[in-house]
């Protein structure tokens, strides 16, 4: 099966996704969103972010030294075919999120141990179903 790539990539705890406040969230990203559309959730490695809105999923990847290129992938909830997470555990510290898509791609995001990745299944499963 195809694997999308978000351009997040290794799978070191440092690269994991973070937590961050909505005001965080990078300002042209307000102007990429659709009427009726807003962000109920966002996080961030050091420099790309994801941000879970009502009614897609954007992931912000932020490229170069300088980080002037950035590139800006949407994930509409309506494409999701199945979705799935795996906990944190004991030497597993970190958590995953799985989308599959209808097409047959796939995307998965991993997480900070301190994420509650089943509140965000539960977000996403009220898009999704």
């Amino acid at each position: 099966m195809p694997t999308i790539s978000t351009g997040i990539l290794m799978d070191s705890n440092f690269m994991n996704l973070k937590a961050i406040n909505i005001r965080e969230v990078r300002s042209e990203v307000f102007g990429l969103l659709v009427q009726g559309e807003s962000v109920v959730a966002a996080f961030q490695t050091v420099r790309d972010q994801v941000i879970f809105t009502t009614k897609r999923i954007f992931v912000v990847n932020v490229q170069g030294i300088t980080g002037k290129k950035t590139s800006y992938f949407s994930y509409p909830y309506s494409k999701v075919q199945y979705f799935g997470v795996e906990t944190a555990g004991v030497l597993d510290i970190d958590s995953e999120l799985i989308l599959a898509f209808s097409n047959g791609a796939k995307l998965s995001f991993d997480f900070k141990a301190n994420v509650d990745i089943r509140q965000l299944s539960a977000l996403i499963a009220n898009y999704v179903l």
